[in-house]
């Protein structure tokens, strides 16, 4: 794979650049973090602003180099990130371009990308997190319907959502990773409950969802009806594989922040944090190149990442937290100001080995299906 950029590429990169430069002035002031309403506007304001400006299909429609380039170049002006917009753009958005029907593709990714629409993402159950294959949501056929009643906890962005994508099983005596459908339910269904979780930085970008005899129609389900798991590999596929690719770049300007603030309160002198710094910046330098070969390996397989993405969210997960170390490190008693970006940072960096696949999961993915290893005995480690 050649991992240097044409000609053209660094056309489109200069282009790109005057545009945010011009861009980001439009931007209204950001909103408060706790101000969810004001963060879907702002969110959404500049999903419209890259659509009209022909860049907001770069997540799907574009080469890898492209999106490379798109996401470097954004994270470098300080340009918003997807926000609100991640579920549908980062998850459900590729799954149902990859999975949907000509029909559902129509209807659902043009307000994607127009930032018209939120989605967000009803997966994990109270007593199904790891263990996805576990849960417990019905759904039982009625007519042109599904009547689906259940609970759903850690659903990001729940309570600004027009969407969610939506897991339910629909055949309890099948095995239990068949049997599973995945729905597109509108958040404004009669049945619906949606009740905010704070974090423990204080946020409340999660919630639990009550699902009380919500009708959805069938006509929404993306893929046959209990072939749900097989379209949620696609869906982690997307969400281990892409969905942190602006994350690492922010996550390498952080750590060229920390080394200036270390400069200038004197750190710098210690052999010890230089070490630390010079390693984190091999690390973060190592997952970009690892980001490369997994986008291009997509696009070779038909635009859904393969099980990369698991070296890639493994290893992510585990730098992330000890960057945020770093800089706790660095910051010494500010550390423990919670109003300083880099304390709800690494308050944040906890919860990577667990979200969007804990890391004890990866390793069974990578151990099985890179490295061919058996899969334990059941009922032994």
């Amino acid at each position: 794979m050649d991992l240097t950029y044409t000609e053209e590429e660094e056309d489109f990169r200069a282009r790109l650049r005057t545009w945010l430069g011009g861009a980001l002035h439009r931007l209204p002031p950001k909103p408060s973090p706790d101000d969810w309403p004001g963060r879907r506007a702002y969110d959404t304001t500049w999903q419209r602003m890259l659509y009209d400006a022909g860049y907001a299909d770069l997540h799907w429609d574009a080469s890898p180099t492209q999106r490379l380039i798109f996401l470097e170049e954004t994270e470098r002006a300080g340009a918003p990130y997807v926000g609100a917009n991640f579920v549908g753009l980062l998850h459900a958005g590729p799954t149902i371009a990859a999975e949907g029907t000509g029909a559902q593709r129509e209807r659902w990714l043009p307000p994607i990308l127009r930032g018209d629409e939120i989605w967000c993402q009803g997966f994990s159950e109270p007593d199904a997190g790891s263990d996805l294959a576990s849960l417990r949501t019905r759904a039982v056929r009625d007519g042109d319907s599904y009547i689906v009643t259940g609970s759903k906890i850690w659903t990001s962005h729940a309570e600004v959502a027009d969407w969610c994508e939506l897991l339910v099983r629909t055949d309890p005596t099948a095995p239990r990773h068949r049997g599973i459908s995945w729905l597109a339910l509108p958040m404004d269904a009669p049945g619906v409950t949606v009740r905010p979780l704070r974090t423990l930085a204080g946020s409340a970008e999660f919630a639990e969802m009550f699902l009380d005899e919500v009708r959805v129609p069938v006509t929404h389900r993306i893929g046959e009806e209990n072939d749900g798991w097989r379209v949620t590999m696609v869906t982690l596929s997307f969400e281990r594989g892409t969905a942190f690719v602006g994350e690492v770049v922010a996550c390498r300007r952080t750590l060229g922040a920390l080394a200036a603030s270390a400069r200038a309160s004197g750190r710098w002198d210690d052999p010890v944090l230089r070490r630390r710094l010079g390693r984190l910046h091999a690390e973060f330098g190592a997952l970009w190149r690892l980001i490369q070969w997994n986008v291009s390996e997509s696009q070779r397989t038909g635009g859904v990442p393969g099980t990369g993405g698991s070296v890639f969210k493994l290893r992510y997960s585990h730098a992330r937290q000890e960057l945020y170390d770093t800089a706790a490190d660095v910051l010494g008693a500010d550390s423990l100001d919670l109003g300083h970006e880099w304390t709800l940072d690494r308050l944040s960096s906890l919860s990577y080995t667990i979200a969007a696949g804990t890391s004890q999961i990866q390793r069974n993915i990578i151990a099985e299906r890179i490295l061919g290893l058996p899969k334990p005995p059941k009922g032994g480690g």
